[in-house]
């Protein structure tokens, strides 16, 4: 038998096992309309659950189980299953309906991954850290500035099911966006795949464009005519925060690698070109906080150094007061030890003298140090 001949063997196998998964799950519980979260049986962590052909919404009714064997029995088309924060319960029937992986159904419950990309079989799955600008109307040394959540997609053949961590990076204007765009949609569940990805790295830059707000507030307070009494916790926190965005950022480098060079039985050879764009938009996100993370290492020790000086002056002030007052300090020690033959103890313009002496020596002293720059 041919190489083609063995492929659409393996092919009908796989859909015929699929389809015998889905009728044991039919066999097993009601039918309900899973787009509606307070009727599904899963509980509210379903978002939506959407089947398309062709790139076009259908308007066919009926459960999860429903949507899955229309689309296998058919050959075409795709389910999108949309979750958020959904329980190990709630996702057990999910997983035996589309022989997801139990370590991959682990990450996607559990959240806090980092962005990754692993192929189980004909199933792929991604980990995307999403985040978000926090507004706040000044910059302290406890404001938060980045939010970040998470989106896990199993991307297979004929499905799609997202998962959702966090309270930002909604995907419903998303599929708006697509479902405006039948063509690409059509492409099937890599094309959503990719517009997910745009959608996170859109994100990125995002947070990265209003984070240098906050950057130039800083640089202008610290360059300021008082900028030694900036607090530097301010500075320390941006950096926090900018090492959290980086943490998002910087490991979805090899992952839209993969994607846009590697071929992967659940991307479509046509979707690589767009994941190349996406990639070339994570590296200059990638750049330009790189380039932050060295103009705050330059700020904190531009400020470091002008509280040195700030500092060092401080210490010229008072070592040159401390030298004016030692002149008369001295001169009254030494004639307050009551000696009997002490010069000009007993001449009539001792006193006089010895206060002129005082005088003119702090006033030598005072303008030394005021031409020196100590005062």
């Amino acid at each position: 038998m041919s190489m083609a001949g063995n492929l659409r063997k393996v092919t009908s196998l796989g859909r015929a096992s699929g389809l015998r998964r889905v009728a044991r799950l039919a066999r097993r519980r009601p039918r309900v309309d899973l787009s509606h979260p307070a009727r599904s049986p899963l509980g509210s962590s379903v978002v939506n659950c959407v089947t398309y052909r062709d790139g076009v919404r259908t308007p066919e009714g009926g459960d999860l189980v429903d949507a899955v064997q229309r689309v296998r029995k058919r050959g075409d088309g795709f389910v999108w299953l949309g979750l958020h924060e959904p329980t190990k319960e709630e996702f057990t029937d999910i997983a035996e309906l589309f022989d997801l992986h139990p370590l991959a159904v682990e990450d996607a419950v559990e959240a806090h991954q980092r962005p990754k990309l692993e192929p189980y079989g004909d199933t792929l799955f991604a980990v995307f850290k999403t985040v978000c600008y926090v507004e706040h109307e000044e910059l302290t040394a406890t404001s938060e500035v980045v939010n970040t959540g998470e989106i896990m997609a199993f991307v297979g053949e004929d499905f799609l099911v997202t998962v959702r961590h966090g309270r930002h990076g909604s995907l419903g204007p998303l599929r708006e966006e697509l479902e405006s765009e039948p063509e690409q949609l059509a492409k099937g569940p890599s094309a959503v795949l990719h517009a997910i990805a745009d959608h996170v790295v859109d994100d990125f830059l995002t947070v990265i464009d209003e984070a240098q707000s906050d950057i130039d507030q800083v640089e202008t307070a610290v360059f300021a005519e008082d900028g030694a009494r900036v607090d530097p916790g301010r500075i320390y926190q941006l950096k926090r925060e900018l090492l959290e965005l980086k943490r998002a950022v910087v490991p979805l480098g090899r992952p839209l690698e993969e994607l846009a060079t590697r071929p992967i039985r659940a991307v479509a050879p046509e979707i690589r070109a767009y994941f190349r764009d996406v990639s070339d938009h994570l590296l200059r996100a990638t750049e330009q906080i790189a380039a932050f993370d060295e103009l705050l290492n330059s700020i904190l020790q531009a400020h470091l150094a002008q509280v040195t000086v700030a500092q060092n002056e401080d210490m010229r002030k008072i070592t040159a007061w401390a030298a004016i007052v030692a002149v008369p300090t001295m001169v009254c020690g030494v004639y307050g030890m009551n000696f009997e033959h002490m010069p000009e103890l007993a001449w009539q313009y001792g006193y006089p003298l010895v206060l002129g002496v005082i005088s003119v020596a702090c006033v030598v002293l005072y303008r030394g140090f005021r031409r020196n720059g100590w005062l």
